[in-house]
């Protein structure tokens, strides 16, 4: 049987589920099969992107699922490349025909890219992509306080989301923060890090064990308590099923304040500031 997972309202009404599935790197025929496999056991939200090469495999496993439309929050983000008004416009219009559908639950500006300043204009064409009925909520990835401020004041328009680098070595409780003052939704790409070396911290392992759970799902279940909508990424099959297992238990609050405090200063997966990071093409 499929798990139930959870759901949060957004500032704009709609519900998010509150664990997806992140496709980053699962591609082609093998990416098909286990997305469809992370479908059967109740994934309903899905994360691509433009830049991920894979939305028309995305696509491909809603349709091969035989369930309803209305089943999936389905996510795709904007690429740097795009970000000007109608190279935007198009750009969302060919990620809806690449994915085989009529609307997105969601669509992110995948960075910022300041140096460039052109992340104004692309939410202003995510906001009227909106109005046409190609996106049902609108909001941003690895967006900083300064560019969220900036979004809001020039359009009147608060993104529903913020998806952000988040896990145990980099908790992010700074732009959380921010995001929640704003009354944004937090995700987590990259929730567990990149690599094993949060899931052997001696504290993880520990709580796993009080928990009967695996070292994965007491990070995801931090994230939760969080706040955070998480976005594991797995293209192995049990630990896509076990990643969504995290909903029957529940850590301390000292247990969440401990994993926080196993942040690091230079703990960012590939050292990438929102401020100065260039997207690749």
């Amino acid at each position: 049987m499929a798990n139930q997972v959870p759901a949060v309202i957004m500032n704009d009404g709609f519900k998010i589920p509150e664990i997806e599935l992140g496709t980053y790197q699962i591609r082609g025929g093998d990416g098909l099969q286990q997305v469809l496999a992370a479908i059967h056991d109740g994934y309903r939200g899905l994360d691509t992107a433009t830049n991920y090469d894979n939305e028309g495999m995305v696509g491909e496993a809603i349709r091969r699922s035989g369930l309803p439309r209305s089943d999936f929050f389905v996510t795709s983000k904007l690429p740097g490349k795009y970000h000007q008004y109608h190279d935007a416009t198009k750009a969302i219009q060919e990620s809806l025909y690449r994915l085989g559908l009529d609307y997105f639950n969601l669509y992110l500006i995948h960075w910022p890219l300041p140096k460039r300043d052109h992340y104004v204009e692309a939410f202003q064409a995510m906001i009227d992509a909106k109005e046409r009925g190609l996106i049902q909520s609108i909001g941003v990835s690895n967006f900083e306080p300064a560019h969220l401020d900036r979004l809001i004041g020039e359009t009147g328009v608060t993104p529903a989301v913020n998806q952000i680098e988040a896990h145990p070595y980099w908790n992010n409780e700074r732009m959380l923060q921010a995001d929640l003052e704003r009354g944004i939704v937090t995700e987590a790409w990259s929730p567990l890090g990149r690599g094993s070396a949060a899931l052997q911290e001696p504290l993880i392992q520990d709580l796993a064990h009080k928990y009967h759970k695996n070292a994965g799902q007491i990070i995801l279940r931090w994230h939760t308590h969080r706040n955070i909508v998480p976005i594991p990424r797995s293209s192995n099959l049990n630990h896509q099923r076990a990643n969504l297992d995290i909903f029957d238990f529940k850590l301390t609050p000292d247990e969440i304040h401990a994993i926080n405090q196993l942040t690091k200063p230079d703990g960012r997966v590939d050292s990438q500031d929102p401020n100065e990071y260039e997207e690749f093409e």
